[in-house]
């Protein structure tokens, strides 16, 4: 090889080291908004007036703080609640999550690494709040879903989430004498 050929090459190399050597800075940010600049740390984005309440404030009453989802959405859960998380979770969260909630959606079955199942003890104690955070901001590989999905939504998905969980460990003692009996086989 000519010395121009492997100068060329060495200094292909060396700019591609320098170039990607500060790639695995952004794995370390820290969650979360900017303190400097508020909900959105993007420059060209102003600062909302003093007297003004930004939406994204109004969302952080949502954080991983949050204890009871009855008592942030300020409405009991109800099948139309349900029923809209359900919706919801099937298009935005079982593509990764699946339907069930085990972490085996489509995209997971096509190589993406899979996400923790709603059913490990983990997410079972976790807070509501968390759940919600998870949605609004993302967490690990899933991006935040907080522009498709509203404050209500969210919640939404998390009463749904919790149903699934509830439906993975159920025990049949605790069912009524014909819904027992309708599992059991008898008529």
């Amino acid at each position: 090889m000519s010395p121009n050929v492997r100068l060329f090459v060495a200094g292909c190399a060396g700019i591609f080291a320098f170039g990607t050597a500060g790639c695995d800075n952004m794995q370390h940010q820290a969650a979360g908004p900017d303190r400097a600049r508020g909900a959105d740390a993007r420059a060209d984005v102003p600062l909302p007036p003093a007297h003004v309440v930004a939406r994204a404030s109004r969302d952080a009453a949502g954080g991983a703080d949050s204890d009871r989802l009855e008592e942030k959405t300020g409405r009991r859960i109800d099948a139309a609640m349900l029923e809209r998380g359900r919706d919801r979770h099937e298009i935005y969260c079982a593509p990764c999550h699946g339907s069930d909630g085990y972490g085996r959606g489509m995209v997971v079955r096509r190589g993406f690494p899979a996400p923790p199942s709603y059913h490990d003890a983990r997410l079972r104690a976790a807070p509501d709040g968390e759940i919600y955070a998870a949605i609004a901001r993302g967490s690990g590989r899933m991006l935040s879903l907080a522009d498709r999905l509203t404050p209500a939504d969210r919640w939404a998905v998390v009463a749904y989430v919790r149903a699934l969980q509830l439906s993975q460990s159920a025990l049949a003692a605790g069912l009524p004498a014909t819904d027992r009996a309708h599992l059991e086989g008898s008529p």
